[in-house]
């Protein structure tokens, strides 16, 4: 961590009056659209600094956004849907120790040395499974990159686990394969 980083953590007790992990718990129940107005909170109802308060919500946010909490978010009331990630982890977990799986906010990006796939919970009843396969004509389960625009080639609709089939993993290995 950075030195001055840690200097203002440790001085937030006497110049704030409450530690850092007081002012996570404090941010915890609330709900901000954006970072300025986290920040703005601070400042108007309890007096913090900008630069407390700006410290105080980044902190806040890189906490909260562990991988493990970026999915579950993204599968919160889409419970049914789960089944189908866990499938297409398993298949690509598998494909070998360069494959790294990478949430993000909306989708989790799975990645060789590029990025070969990508998984979004699109609506509360189906995946959206994109798939970087340059070449490799459309078919009807196969079709373009629709909303995934250039960062895949083509998308895949998945509305239940048992859709992770022989010919699914035939197309993300062959992804992976070409993601070198």
């Amino acid at each position: 961590m950075d030195k001055a980083l840690q200097t203002m953590i440790d001085n937030m007790p006497e110049k704030t009056g409450k530690s850092l992990t007081e002012w996570k718990a404090l941010l915890k129940n609330k709900t901000f659209a954006k970072h300025s107005e986290a920040v703005n909170f601070l400042k108007k109802e309890h007096g913090v600094t900008h630069g407390f308060a700006n410290t105080i919500v980044t902190l806040s946010k890189e906490e909260n956004n562990t991988p493990d909490d970026l999915v579950q978010n993204q599968y919160k009331g889409k419970e049914s849907l789960v089944s189908i990630y866990e499938a297409l982890l398993s298949v690509v977990s598998a494909f070998g120790e360069d494959v790294t799986i990478t949430p993000k906010k909306t989708s989790v990006s799975i990645i060789r040395k590029k990025q070969f796939a990508l998984i979004k919970p699109a609506t509360k009843t189906r995946i959206d499974l994109g798939l970087k396969i340059k070449d490799k004509p459309t078919t009807e389960r196969l079709e373009n990159s629709g909303p995934f625009g250039t960062m895949c080639t083509h998308r895949v609709r998945l509305t239940d686990a048992n859709q992770v089939d022989a010919e699914l993993k035939e197309w993300l290995l062959e992804a992976y394969e070409k993601a070198q």
